[in-house]
């Protein structure tokens, strides 16, 4: 009943997971090999468990038990274990078997039984959870669609495991046994379950290691200066509240304390009595291997290697790099770095400054991780001059410089920050993107409860850091920005914008809309504002320029005026050293302090409206504006972060559709206008949630206590329009958008079809390469997802071509399929409008006269259809952002000027028809100078249903469809083509597993 193939050890099957408790395990098939460590682990499993899984005493196994628990062929019968330091800890297996409940005989059947067992000491942590899902991926994978469990009602644990799955269930109760069926194939509340057990698992990893009870570090110089040196001072004078511990092999006997820093020194970690959280290591890299034995065998959590000389280095060192990741992993330790700059936590029970950064950073509320410790020490440098000290406007709440990333990325902190209470904004510097489809569901999931702000180094193909092994990237850096911001983050270019804009997110509300007040006392810096808005497809207002000698208490009022009133959602404040006699406060006497305790009454007054400041020449204005206000002092420092009042999350309701449009005089342009065209409707059956995670999501604090001031008009502006942006994307996420269900999408038949065409097709393709399909084949799959394609009509001579004409009905097209002439009407390749047998005729003869004989041109005659404009349609799964959707018109608008729009599959109503709309030749679609706008409307289902194709297939990695025409009324598919490949054996959409770079 097995192929032969079938009994190769299966090495995809191998994972390594993030456990309940943050710790770590590896899951692997279960080999011959493993007899002794079966017989050792069963050795440690209580009574109580082995009663539980055998149903009877059992207090051994037998050499018969040893050789069937070890001796699989991975088809019919499959074992995996869990396992950490290289021992079992949990073991799982299933069989398969027939509807009697016997072993199966026939290759048909498609039900199995699983059983679990958990060493004792490790139950609680998640381990049967995780096995689940990987074996649950492996029975799929061998044509297993049900699975049966029999446990004892006593074995609570179990029956929770199988029932908190999310799977279709049927529970029975017979002969005192609990027997629990089913199906395999994931749900929606599957994906949810397991989607939200690795949330909470690697938040909880990523945790333990911010907040140690106790450091070492590794490597520690004995004389003053070094790596290893450095990163002591700078956990001593962070004021880290736990055990600090120098360790380094050279030092001399009896040596118990290192000084002047006065802490415990010894020579090797198992000297330490106590537990160790994170170990910091900072030895050369042919010397970590041992420390990492070291650290595991202690028991550490985690390991910050600040070594370099890994992959960063050449293949050697990547090498290097892959066999420190896996001796870090089979400890269950994460693992930060190699090659990293270190991470910091400013929390007052923790402040741990596990880094190289020179100072402590203030406490605040930015979350903050690079990839790079240059840039780290740029945005940490950046940020301290924007607001130095704990509860400034720039203070962070944790800080992580990963380097080569082997292990925890990016991904990572946002599941940690997804439900940090001490991070209200997200900034992330990232040269690499591991898993992109990971990333974007992520970064999706944490925008919609507060902003992610990123800036993408080596953007450009080839140029990703050595360091680090990433899918190669076939679409340009334009389009993975547009993904980004579909997935709601904040794409900026470069650090300064990167700090910019977490300043402005991290401090103040959300503006409803996109109006926005200019008021200040230069004529000039206003002007530069409104520019500047204008720039950025902002609504700026006249500006409301005040005298040069405006006082402290003019700009208080005029603010106050702004925001009180209906026609703006955010106010720009412009602000120049002033001059004049009488004024409250005398020329370069405190001027600055003065005007922000102005501006920061007028504020606090409005708390629903974002503020921003332009100075000049007025640094005390920005300094003070950035520290916490005077009647806060009191509760800054360590404990700040509970000091800001709480306002709901939800980015504020757009502006009322009857409220009047802001004033504009004369001396001012008008704003620019939008292309016109009303949004299509999409007349859909009912339709399926897209995202189930995008819930309600926790607070946020946003009380503008602080303002952020920058010394130019455009970077503040640039800040607040991306805040626009994203509180627009963030009331959109509230109330999402769907992917519609259509009736007579036959989802099964095509996925018969693709397996049959596969079979077929790819018997002698290397594994991974993508094959076409028949152009007939193409046609019916596209046709079960009710996309149909004009018939075309080989025509080798001209009586084919004249037949085929007749059968279809003139006019007909006549048409080159030669590759090089395809859709290329501009080198005479296609022919139009043939309204009878002699102009076919005569055509067919200039078409081989001039462009090559009909065995190279390959043409064919197609009926022709309606007038409209003719785009094209693509889908394509990309390693660098996952599945792709491509709308763009068809010729030079998408080939020369790259006129394309994109988005990530599955795509919503709503996304579509933004799509649609976003491309810069959209006019020409909704009656651009007269002409009679088109059916947009049938073109968003039409994208929307090949959304559908590549989201229920994997097998589908391209659809190509051009030309569309689509007319006033309708629209042609003149043209298809479908790539095909096995899908790789592992997915996003597997079970939960940690990347390897």
């Amino acid at each position: 009943m097995q192929k032969p193939q079938d009994h190769a050890y299966p090495t995809h099957w191998e994972a390594d997971v993030v456990l309940r408790d943050g710790g770590t395990a590896r899951i692997r098939p279960i080999t011959p090999d493993d007899a002794e460590r079966l017989v050792s682990f069963y050795e440690q499993v209580s009574d109580e468990s082995k009663y539980y899984r055998f149903f009877a005493p059992y207090p051994r196994l037998s050499d018969r038990d040893v050789h069937r628990f070890t001796h699989h062929d991975y088809v019919d019968r499959v074992g995996l274990a869990a396992t950490v330091g290289g021992e079992f800890i949990a073991t799982v297996r299933y069989d398969r078997i027939n509807d009697q409940g016997l072993p199966a005989k026939d290759p048909e059947d498609d039900q199995a039984e699983v059983a679990f067992l958990v060493q004792d000491a490790h139950q609680g942590r998640g381990v049967a959870s995780a096995l689940l899902e990987h074996i649950a991926a492996v029975a799929r994978e061998r044509g297993i669609r049900r699975f049966a469990a029999e446990v004892l009602p006593a074995n609570s644990k179990m029956i929770k495991v199988f029932t908190d799955a999310g799977y279709t269930q049927k529970r029975t109760f017979e002969d005192g046994v609990v027997r629990l069926e089913f199906d395999l194939e994931p749900t929606e509340q599957s994906m949810a379950v397991m989607r939200g057990r690795e949330q909470r698992a690697e938040a909880r990893s990523v945790q333990r290691l911010l907040t140690p009870r106790s450091v070492a570090v590794i490597g520690t110089g004995r004389a003053t200066g070094g790596v290893g040196r450095t990163a002591l001072r700078s956990l001593l004078e962070s004021g880290f509240t736990g055990r600090v511990h120098a360790v380094n092999h050279a030092f001399p006997d009896g040596m118990q304390r290192l000084d002047p820093e006065g802490v415990p020194a010894v020579r090797a970690l198992r000297e330490i009595p106590d537990p160790v959280d994170l170990a910091v290591v900072a030895v050369p890299a042919d010397r970590v291997p041992d420390v990492v034995r070291d650290c595991g065998e202690h028991g550490v959590q985690g390991v910050l290697i600040l070594s370099s000389g890994y992959a960063e280095a050449g293949p050697d060192g990547r090498e290097r790099q892959r066999a420190l990741l896996g001796q870090a992993r089979s400890y269950g330790m994460r693992l930060i770095g190699p090659n990293a700059f270190g991470l910091i936590n400013t929390a007052p029970g923790v402040r741990l400054n596990a880094s190289l950064a020179p100072r402590m950073p203030g406490a605040g509320h930015i979350g903050l991780f690079t990839q790079s410790g240059a840039i780290g020490i740029a945005l940490l440098s950046g940020l301290h001059a924007r607001g130095p000290g704990d509860g400034g406007i720039a203070g962070i709440s944790a800080f992580v410089s990963a380097g080569n990333r082997a292990d925890v990325s990016g991904n990572d902190l946002l599941q940690y920050w997804y439900e940090d209470p001490d991070t209200d904004v997200v900034i992330l510097y990232l040269e690499s993107i591991g898993n992109p489809r990971k990333f974007a569901r992520l970064a999706r999931r944490t925008a919609a409860v507060k902003p992610v702000v990123v800036a993408k180094g080596a953007r450009h193909n080839g140029t990703a850091p050595p360091g680090h092994a990433v899918p190669t990237v076939r679409v340009p850096d334009s389009t993975v920005a547009a993904l980004m911001r579909q997935a709601g983050v904040i794409r900026v270019d470069t650090v300064t914008e990167l700090i910019d804009a977490g300043l402005l997110l991290g401090s103040q509300p959300l503006p409803a809309g996109s109006r926005i007040a200019i008021l200040g006392n230069s004529e000039s810096l206003a002007l530069l504002a409104y520019d500047a808005c204008l720039t950025e497809r902002l609504r700026p207002q006249r500006p409301h320029v005040l005298s040069s000698a405006a006082t402290p208490d003019d700009f208080r009022v005029a603010l106050d005026e702004a925001l009180a009133g209906d026609g703006c959602d955010a106010v720009v404040v412009t602000a120049i050293p002033w001059v004049g006699e009488g004024s409250a406060v005398s020329p370069g006497g405190g001027e600055g302090a003065a005007l922000a305790s102005a501006l920061r009454s007028a504020a606090e007054a409005h708390p629903e409206k974002p503020v921003t400041v332009v100075h000049l020449a007025m640094n005390e204005l920005a300094e003070t504006l950035a520290a916490p206000a005077p009647e806060q002092t009191e509760a800054v420092g360590p404990d700040a972060r509970t000091a800001r009042p709480e306002t709901p999350a939800q980015a504020p309701a757009p502006p009322s559709p009857e409220s009047p449009p802001p004033p504009r005089h004369p001396s001012y342009p008008a704003r620019p206008v939008i292309p016109p065209g009303p949004p299509p409707t999409l007349l859909a059956p009912p339709a399926r949630a897209r995202d189930t995670e995008l819930t309600a999501p926790p607070p946020r604090r946003t009380a503008p206590l602080r303002i952020p001031a920058y010394p130019a008009a455009e970077r503040a502006v640039r800040a607040l329009a991306e805040a626009v942006r994203y509180a627009a994307w963030r009331r959109e996420a509230a109330d999402p958008s769907r992917v519609p269900e259509y009736d007579d999408i036959q989802e099964a038949a095509a996925g018969a079809d693709i397996e049959r065409l596969l079979d077929r097709l790819t018997h002698d393709v290397p594994t991974g390469r993508s094959v076409p399909v028949p152009p007939e084949d193409a046609e019916a799959l596209l046709a079960r997802y009710g996309i149909h394609t004009r018939p075309v009509l080989p025509a080798p001579d001209p009586d084919t071509a004249v037949r085929a004409a007749a059968r279809l009905g003139y006019p007909v097209a006549l048409k080159t399929t030669a590759p090089h002439l395809r859709h290329r009407a501009d080198l005479g390749g296609v022919r139009l409008d043939l309204a009878g047998e002699r102009e076919l005729r005569r055509t067919y003869a200039e078409l081989t006269d001039f462009l090559g004989s009909p065995e190279e041109l390959r043409p064919v005659v197609q009926s022709m259809v309606p007038r409209g404009v003719d785009t094209v349609i693509r889908a394509a799964i990309d390693p660098a952002a996952g599945a792709v959707l491509s709308f763009g018109l068809a010729g030079a608008p998408s080939q020369l000027l790259g006129d394309i729009a994109h988005r990530l599959i599955p795509a919503t109503d709503r996304e579509v028809a933004e799509q649609i709309r976003s491309i810069r030749a959209a006019p020409l679609l909704f009656g651009w100078r007269g002409s009679q706008p088109v059916d947009t409307a049938a073109l968003a289902e039409l994208l929307l249903r090949v959304s559908r194709l590549v989201d229920d297939h994997p097998e589908v990695v391209g659809v190509d469809l051009e030309p569309v025409v689509v007319a006033a009324h309708g629209l042609s598919v003149l043209g298809a083509s479908v790539r095909l490949a096995r899908p790789p054996a592992t997915t996003d959409l597997g079970p939960r597993r940690l990347p390897v770079y």
